[in-house]
């Protein structure tokens, strides 16, 4: 473990220092260092055997009695909610991290036919095996959108959907963003850079801002991309990427009938296609300072709560407000 925290930190050095990545990590994250054990769920799906990996995350102390389920986004993974892993489990609470098939340290199947209904499926049948009957669900970007659907599917399993700057509140589709083919995606997916993917994260992520320790997650995505299972990784990504296109979620928010919360980062802009749509219809795409009040006007009894000028990732850019804000609002309705 200490070799691997090594490498971990010369690659952030290497990336401050705005050289490309030095490390390369395995087809499922192997080789990177998690923050807690992992453990995986063994599981048949379209006629194959799939490996979930996840965190099982005890409470520290006296157990409160509720269960959290983090669900990361496209270009996260469990890991990347380590501070609110510890922050939760610190306030009694067991917090479940997976990673979905094709993510991080999950299987990356050759072939599959990517839903939302599926992942949502997959996050049930795991939560069914460590006999968890109802939990709080809790997703950001992509995990957003699989935490509406699995509310959706599952309201009696759900105790409470919270979003953290999910994505796939307009239809990008609709609004006039180009599709792309699968494999335009793929091509698009292998020329993934350490470079490149600092650029995107600092711009939407953090909102222009940049503090060191967010290099190590650009190592993590970096590393994966650039690793022996790289085709493996692109490939999914790209099917990954058509599902989130063309499957909305939007229309559906006025059919939540859980207690919901949307925390906001004003500033994000994060869409679909923005980066080869027309400048007419990029200008109307991702303005999630009217997206989140306007979603929130659509789910019945919802609560907003916005960080004004954050990005897409409030949880790690200010993790120690965004952790006080999520556990008053879980303490707040329960």
């Amino acid at each position: 473990m200490n070799r691997l925290t090594s490498l971990a930190g010369a690659a952030a050095l290497m990336l401050a220092a705005g050289n490309t990545v030095a490390a390369s990590y395995g087809e499922q994250l192997e080789g990177f260092p998690m923050p807690y054990p992992l453990q995986h769920f063994t599981f048949s799906s379209q006629q194959q055997t799939l490996s979930m990996g996840y965190m099982d995350v005890k409470p520290v102390g006296k157990a409160n009695g509720h269960v959290v389920v983090l669900l990361h986004g496209k270009n996260f993974c469990g890991a990347t909610w380590e501070s609110t892993l510890r922050a939760l489990s610190q306030q009694g609470y067991r917090v479940i991290a997976p990673d979905q098939i094709g993510f991080c340290t999950s299987t990356k199947p050759a072939w599959y036919q990517y839903s939302f209904q599926q992942l949502a499926d997959n996050t049930h049948r795991l939560l069914q095996s460590l006999k968890i009957e109802k939990a709080t669900i809790v997703g950001h970007s992509t995990g957003g959108m699989l935490a509406t659907r699995y509310a959706l599917m599952y309201p009696q399993q759900t105790e409470k959907l919270v979003m953290v700057n999910p994505i796939g509140l307009e239809d990008w589709k609709a609004k006039g963003a180009p599709w792309r083919s699968v494999d335009d995606w793929y091509q698009r997916e292998l020329k993934l850079s350490a470079e490149g993917i600092k650029k995107y994260e600092q711009q939407t992520y953090y909102a222009g801002r940049w503090k060191p320790e967010y290099d190590k997650w650009v190592e993590m995505l970096a590393g994966l991309n650039s690793g022996p299972g790289h085709q493996k990784v692109a490939w999914n990504s790209a099917l990954i990427y058509d599902m989130i296109y063309s499957q909305p979620v939007w229309y559906e928010l006025p059919d939540l009938r859980v207690p919901t919360t949307l925390f906001i980062g004003t500033a994000d802009t994060t869409a679909i296609g923005s980066d080869i749509a027309p400048p007419e219809v990029k200008a109307r795409l991702g303005d999630y300072k009217v997206l989140g009040k306007a979603a929130a006007a659509r789910i019945p009894g919802a609560r907003l709560v916005e960080f004004d000028g954050m990005g897409h990732a409030p949880q790690m850019e200010a993790p120690e407000m965004f952790n006080q804000a999520l556990i008053k609002d879980l303490t707040t309705l329960k």
